[in-house]
């Protein structure tokens, strides 16, 4: 087993994997109390504050993702999100039963043209892949949009 650098551990103690999951509903209010969820999880990873502002404000966006387009504003929806902390940094799973979605298919924002020719939108899934290491999406009818998220204590090499 890998020797851990957690925060708080020793050297010499084997990595465990620390989990937590929370489901919250899929509305505007319940975005402090996820990213309050996901910044615990960030300061046990031992992330410093640059990579914890990234975590933020890639969850805010993929939360306000699942909340426009999978659940279209509906009330009746929820966001099941879990972190897991162990010795590369922080891996935070977000799922929704929402109106299925495909990563790939998103199209590539022109950051070239001149901002009065620019959506107002569209941004939210390229401003996640900008802030976070690694970011993978997947579908099916009985797991629902499965988006994970990584942050690395250290850049990968």
């Amino acid at each position: 087993m890998p020797k851990c650098n957690v925060p708080g551990t020793s050297d010499e103690e084997p990595c465990e994997r620390l989990e937590r999951a929370a489901v919250f509903p899929a509305q505007c209010e319940s975005l402090a109390a996820i990213i309050a969820f996901v910044t615990e999880a960030a300061h046990r990873a031992g992330l410093d504050t640059d990579a914890i502002r990234a975590v933020q404000l890639a969850v805010d966006e993929a939360c306000m993702n699942i909340i426009e387009h999978a659940y279209q504003g509906s009330e009746s929806g929820s966001i099941e999100c879990s972190c897991a902390v162990d010795a590369r940094g922080l891996t935070i799973t977000l799922v929704d039963h929402g109106i299925p979605f495909e990563l790939d298919k998103v199209p590539q924002p022109c950051l070239s043209a001149n901002l009065e020719e620019r959506s107002e939108r569209g941004l939210g899934v390229y401003i996640m892949c900008q802030l976070m290491d690694e970011v993978r999406h997947t579908f099916s009818p009985r797991s629902g949009n499965v988006l994970t998220m990584v942050k690395y204590r250290e850049a990968p090499g």
